[in-house]
Order: structure tokens, then sequence, then C-alpha cells
């Protein structure tokens, strides 16, 4: 019975690549922000970080300006993450004219 090699804990996985993230925003990046973050479903730190690739810090400060411009709302706020979604927009009550009007027809 010799002395044998120590067997490696794990050798299989891929190693994920370290991605640059931008620390500061450009005006065609605030023109996207502006754009399609407002139509996302959901919107947390990590989801414009990840889709917008900046990093956390930079992202919680776009989601404070969009908070500001009222065009996201909290969900809920935590001290860890915030979860925020798109502001609806209420269609204005028809008038009961026109709606009288319509049931007659």
């Amino acid at each position: 019975m010799g002395a044998q090699k120590k067997k490696k804990w794990s050798t299989k996985g891929s190693v994920r690549d370290k991605v640059s993230l931008a620390i500061a925003l450009t005006p065609d990046m605030l023109a996207k922000l502006e754009a399609d973050v407002p139509k996302y479903k959901l919107i947390t730190t990590s989801v414009i970080s990840d889709r917008l690739k900046v990093n956390g810090s930079l992202a919680r400060a776009c989601i404070k300006h969009l908070v500001e411009k009222k065009v996201i709302v909290a969900v809920s706020t935590h001290n860890m993450q915030g979860i925020y979604t798109t502001v609806i927009k209420e269609e204005p009550a028809a008038p009961a004219e026109e709606v009288a009007a319509k049931e007659e027809k």
C-alpha cells in the first residue's frame, strides 16, 4: 500500500469571465435607461446592473432618477433590495353621456 495522490475536490465546471461594468452614465446609456427600463415588469438593482452592464451603485442611482421622474414606483423597499415596477397609467373615465350613447346603439 503505497502513498496515493490526494483526489482533487472538483475539476468540473467552467470559470466565468469577469464582466467589465460601467461606472458612469453616458448620454447614450441615459437615453437607453429612460426608454427601456420603464418597460420592464420587475425593476431591481440587479436587473438594471445586468441588462445595462453598470455597477450596483450606478444602478441604484438610476433607480432614484427614474423614481424622481415618476416613471417607476416602489413595490417593496428593504435595506438590501428594492423592488420597483412601471407606473400604470389609468385611462380617464368616459363621460356618462358617451357610455349611454354607446349602449343605445
